[in-house]
Parts: structure tokens; sequence; C-alpha cells
């Protein structure tokens, strides 16, 4: 099969009171997207792995880890940065196998099983430090895949793209300056968390860009600066940190981004992984908070990857 569909029914007991934007709903809205749309019987469905301590501390400090699991509740919420990002007693569980998403798809891809994967995994990660959950976030599920990928298959170049409306301050504090990765991502800024803008490392092809920005001109950024850095690259395989918040639905940011514009990221990182990568790449969830949108947009996503 082209692609694999990865996700653990953990990841829907982890939830941040009832306001919340991340919750577990959109995974709901995710699945029922798939189902409706006949999707669902194309892909190959997988369940995610539990990370384990040597996975996570390729990235995270032991300090980090430790403080996550010792504060997880017995009942109720536990505050790790603010109230909006909080762990309930299934946050732990649901994190390690966020991260687990990621490492079962290397496997499952690099054994020839399937040529990409979508992860459909809670809580996201780019906006977690090595040291520092935030922004929703709590293990970095992106950059303990590629250490992993690394540190498992000897793989020497790996690309991270992100898409998501917010800078990915995590993944870029993991990686800055590392030869062997680069990283592609546009966002909106001013916005939450007000990084990427400020000297990024040479690795770092960051692409800021104003509320309102429209999607053409996301696209031409695109094409005149991630394309031809990941041309000269040759990544070996490619991680997306896919979020779906730059929607112009998404009340989360002020992008203009629609379904067919996420068929058209989508596709021109797949044409770079089948000329440099034998076509592989794991796709992990991160925003996107219209639930409707999220919905389509993921199944946009995934129909691309899936070549249908």
């Amino acid at each position: 099969m082209e692609t694999l569909f990865i996700t653990h029914s953990s990841c829907h007991r982890h939830e941040m009171h009832a306001w919340h934007p991340e919750s577990p709903a959109r995974l709901d809205a995710i699945n029922d997207r798939l189902v409706a749309s006949g999707l669902a019987d194309f892909l190959t469905h997988v369940p995610a792995r539990e990370a384990q301590e040597a996975d996570l501390l390729r990235v995270h400090t032991e300090e980090h880890l430790r403080f996550l699991r010792e504060h997880a509740p017995q009942q109720g919420y536990f505050n790790v940065d603010t109230e909006e990002t909080c762990m309930n007693p299934h946050t732990w569980q649901a994190a390690l196998h966020a991260a687990g998403a990621g490492l079962e798809a290397i496997d499952q891809i690099m054994a020839g099983h399937a040529r990409n994967a979508f992860c459909a995994v809670r809580p996201p990660g780019h906006h977690a430090e090595p040291a520092r959950a935030s922004g929703f976030c709590f293990l970095n599920n992106v950059a303990i895949g590629v250490r992993y990928a690394q540190q498992q298959y000897g793989i020497k170049r790996i690309a991270i793209v992100d898409f998501d409306v917010h800078h990915g301050n995590g993944t870029e504090a993991a990686f800055a300056n590392d030869e062997s990765v680069m990283m592609c991502s546009f966002f909106q800024y001013p916005l939450f968390p007000n990084s990427g803008v400020d000297h990024p490392a040479d690795n770092m092809h960051n692409s800021p860009v104003a509320a309102y920005t429209k999607a053409d001109k996301i696209r031409e950024l695109v094409a005149d600066q991630w394309l031809p850095a990941l041309e000269a690259f040759r990544p070996e395989l490619i991680f997306i940190s896919a979020g779906f918040d730059a929607h112009r639905e998404d009340d989360m940011g002020q992008l203009d981004l629609v379904e067919k514009d996420y068929v058209w990221l989508t596709s021109q990182v797949k044409a770079i992984a089948d000329k440099y990568s034998h076509g592989r790449i794991v796709s992990m969830l991160e925003g996107g908070y219209a639930l409707s949108a999220l919905g389509r947009s993921v199944e946009a996503h995934i129909r691309t990857l899936a070549g249908l």
C-alpha cells in the first residue's frame, strides 16, 4: 500500500479542559471525514506504538521527562506551562503514543511496507523544546522521529517541512546548526510563539508571512525558497509537521489556505521525496482547530500522499 494511517486510542483520551481548541474532537473530525469520503478504505491502518525512554532522550533532557512523569495527575489537570498547556491523567500515555507513531511509521516505511504515512496523533509536538513543554506540546514528535531514523537506519540527510500557521520553535531548537537536518517553514508573524525571524541558523529556511497573506503568495515563496533548498539538500527522508491552522476558516491564525493549497503543498513535497527519498514521507499532525476545515484538509493531504 502507498500510505499508512497511524493513530492510537490513547491520543483521544488526552484533553485540556472542555473549552480547549486542541481537543479529542479533532481526531473525530479527521476520522469522520476519511470514512465519509471512502478514503479510509484505501489506507493501511496501523496502531502507534509507545516511544521508549531512549527514544525520547535523543531529543529531550532527563529533567524535562522526569518533570512530565512526576507531575502527570491522577485526576484533574496539571498546568505544565499555562492552563493552555496542561496534563490530564491520560496525557503522558498519549504523548508516548504520539511520539511512537512516528517511530512505527519509519520502521514500516524502511521495511518497504508503505511509501509514506500520516500520523493522526495528539498532543502535537512542534512547540516542545528539548527542555520545555509549550504551546499544547509536551514531546516533539517529529524531532524524536528524526533522531530515531538517524540512529536506527543511518539516514544522513533528513528534511522537515512545517506548514503550520505557527513557527515550530521546538523543532528549530532541536536542530539549529545541525547539517544533517534541514527545516523549511512558513508561519504567520507576529503570532505565537513570536520566534523564527531573528538570525535563524543556516539549516533553517524560515519564511515568516504577515496576517492575511494570500495563498498565491505562500505558493510563490515555497516555489522560490523551499524547493530550491530541498533540491540542493537531496533529502533521504522527509518529515512533515502537518498543521492545518493556516486554513482561512481557522481562527487560530489569519492566513488564506484552503484544501487545494494543501494538495499543492503536499504534491510539491511528494515530488521531492519521489526524486531523492524513494518516496519516503512521515507526516505528523500538528495544528488545525476548525473541525470541518481540518477534516477536509487532512483528507486532501492524505489523498495526495496516497496518489488517489
